[in-house]
C-alpha cells in the first residue's frame, strides 16, 4: 500500500490516543532546536500538556509559544526480500501537530484539564486536587494550527 497522508479525524484520534507519549519541540533562547517528552490529554480535538512552573521550557514558551508536536504508533518491520537489506522498510502511522502553548491559569479550568490528563492514564477522569497542588503545576493547552498526519505501509 502507498503512503497516506491528511488521515481523517478518527485515525487521527486513534493514532494520538495510542501514544504513551508525546515529543514537543520548540526552539530555545539560543535559536537551537529543543525537544522534551510530555505525557499529555487529547479529548475532543483538543491537546493539554502540564509540568512544574519553572525552567527552561517555560522560559522557551514566554518567548516563543510555537511548538511542533509528534506521534507515531504501530511500528512493524516490513520485509520484501530477507537478503536484499534495501527491501526493509518500517510501516508507522504518524501525527505531526502545529501550533502555540498557552498557559492556562484559571484553577477549574486547570482541574478540569488534569482530569483530562488523568483520565489518558488511569481508570478514572475525577479527582480533586489542594490549591497548593493546583497552583504550583504548570498546565497548557496546545492551540492547534494544523495537523499532518501519515499511515505508511498500512
Amino acid at each position: 500500500m502507498k503512503p497516506r497522508t491528511n488521515l481523517p479525524q478518527n485515525e487521527i484520534d486513534q493514532i494520538i490516543n495510542s501514544c504513551e507519549a508525546c515529543m514537543v519541540a520548540m526552539v530555545d533562547l539560543d535559536g537551537k532546536p529543543y525537544v522534551l517528552p510530555f505525557n499529555f490529554g487529547y479529548k475532543d480535538s483538543r491537546l493539554y500538556i502540564h509540568s512544574g512552573p519553572d525552567g527552561k521550557k517555560i522560559d522557551i514558551w514566554k518567548k516563543n509559544p510555537e511548538v511542533c508536536i509528534s506521534f507515531s504508533s504501530d511500528y512493524k518491520m516490513n520485509i520484501r526480500h530477507e537478503d536484499v537489506a534495501c527491501s526493509y522498510s518500517m510501516k508507522y502511522k504518524s501525527v505531526l501537530v502545529h501550533g502555540s502553548v498557552k498557559s492556562i491559569s484559571e484553577l477549574d479550568e486547570k482541574t478540569r484539564i488534569l482530569n483530562v490528563i488523568m483520565g489518558k492514564y488511569s481508570e478514572r477522569d475525577d479527582f480533586t486536587y489542594s490549591q497548593p497542588a493546583l497552583k504550583n503545576v504548570a498546565v497548557f493547552e496546545i492551540e492547534i494550527r494544523e495537523i499532518e498526519s501519515r499511515a505508511y505501509l498500512y
